[in-house]
């Protein structure tokens, strides 16, 4: 059990409250055009396949400049790397505010979300690294915590275009909550004293041989590309299938995203008693199953019964990937951290694609369904292939060979 005087004690406050703050609002933005987008489709009579690039874009910036923004942090450190970041959300917040008028000029809009998107690089380091190893856990559980801010999306996005009568007016009151969490960052946010050595692109390229680096980036596009894919999609579902207002479909997503978020860390606790490999593969089972059923386009009820299970699914296998990753990459993590990372945002770039596009040439969801649930379902095959070999050849502590099985019990690692 953590001692939470000892724990508090050990590391920075002020920088831990800061990154907990930092990633909430961000998150809260990177997610902003999930509910807005059934008004703006109205507004500007986008078909289906047009809806899902909206809300695909920012996942796709979020991945790519995940890279930069963790590239910075290495270089600059954690504490200017965010400041840079939410001056920088600041564009497509004004722009959206005040000069969009068109789908295009959302297009910009939505890839420029991106960099709320690319937190993670900034936030989880600058909590991580006041900590000892005891506690790195618990301090990247506090500071990852954030991916709640998309609960404030779904839940006051829409309600607030409806009161004032127009949407773009939203991007301009996000402003607000951005401007208070940039003065408290910038006041109590602060660099730990011993930063590790800048990566090099050497650095990378080793990584990035290892055929394990890719299977770990492929089971994080499942998982947190399908969490944040569907927290930006499942509006646009909900009010495109059932009919329901944009303020209604919003709140049934944030009924499902709400188990995405809270889950995360019971992903993580369970895979430390029952082991990560058995985890993963009985939540892939789980997210297979209940996508498969969502296809059938039930009653709503049910529909948003099922899709609350995938997603809890998917919370949880985003803390089952990560309770693995320094298990395989145990003098790598902070490199592989930032690819999988980045992985897990292209993901949620193509599962919007794949629905919005489907539904558009076929006509109805249910083929999209069916893929993501193939997808999800073929996690359990690679796994059940590969885990023989894991459980042979990956290193614990001290860099000792775990003899075959050790894995079954993660937690001993």
């Amino acid at each position: 059990m953590v001692d939470r005087k000892s724990f508090l004690q050990s590391g920075h406050k002020g920088s831990l409250l800061s990154a907990f703050l930092y990633f909430d609002v961000s998150f809260m933005l990177w997610v902003l055009l999930g509910p807005l987008a059934v008004l703006i489709a109205n507004d500007y009579g986008l078909n289906a396949a047009q809806k899902a690039n909206l809300v695909a874009l920012p996942a796709l910036g979020g991945s790519v400049l995940r890279l930069v923004l963790g590239y910075l942090t290495d270089r600059i450190g954690a504490k200017k790397t965010g400041i840079l970041g939410m001056l920088l959300t600041v564009v497509p917040l004004l722009y959206g505010w005040k000069l969009a008028s068109s789908l295009n000029d959302m297009y910009f809009v939505a890839l420029m979300l991106g960099i709320a998107g690319a937190s993670f690089a900034a936030a989880l380091p600058l909590a991580s690294r006041w900590y000892p190893p005891q506690y790195q856990g618990l301090a990247l559980g506090i500071a990852g915590a954030g991916n709640s801010g998309t609960i404030f999306s779904t839940l006051f996005a829409n309600r607030l275009a409806q009161h004032y009568g127009d949407w773009h007016l939203v991007f301009g009151l996000a402003l607000i909550p951005l401007a208070v969490v940039f003065l408290i960052f910038l006041f109590t946010a602060k660099d730990s004293p011993t930063q590790p050595a800048p990566l090099k692109l050497a650095d990378y390229g080793r990584v990035l041989r290892q055929k394990d680096t890719w299977l770990f980036c492929f089971f994080y596009m499942v998982t947190f590309g399908g969490f944040s894919g569907m927290a930006n999609y499942l509006t646009i579902f909900f009010n495109t299938e059932y009919k329901l207002s944009a303020v209604t479909a919003a709140d049934f997503a944030t009924i499902c995203i709400i188990a995405g978020s809270l889950f995360r860390p019971i992903g993580g606790y369970l895979s430390d008693r029952m082991g990560g490999i058995k985890m993963l593969m009985l939540l892939y089972g789980v997210i297979g199953v209940m996508l498969a059923a969502v296809s059938m386009l039930p009653a709503l009820w049910l529909t948003t019964a099922l899709l609350f299970v995938a997603m809890m699914g998917m919370g949880m296998g985003n803390g089952a990937v990560f309770q693995l990753v320094p298990q395989r990459f145990s003098h790598e993590v902070g490199i592989i951290t930032g690819i999988v990372g980045a992985a897990g945002g292209l993901g949620g770039f193509f599962l919007p694609k794949i629905l919005g596009t489907l539904k558009l040439t076929t006509g109805s969801f249910t083929p999209g369904f069916l893929v993501l649930s193939v997808i999800a379902l073929s996690c359990i095959v690679v796994i059940a292939a590969v885990q023989g070999k894991w459980k042979r050849t990956w290193v614990g502590e001290g860099g000792k060979v775990q003899a075959t099985g050790a894995l079954d019990s993660v937690g001993t690692v």
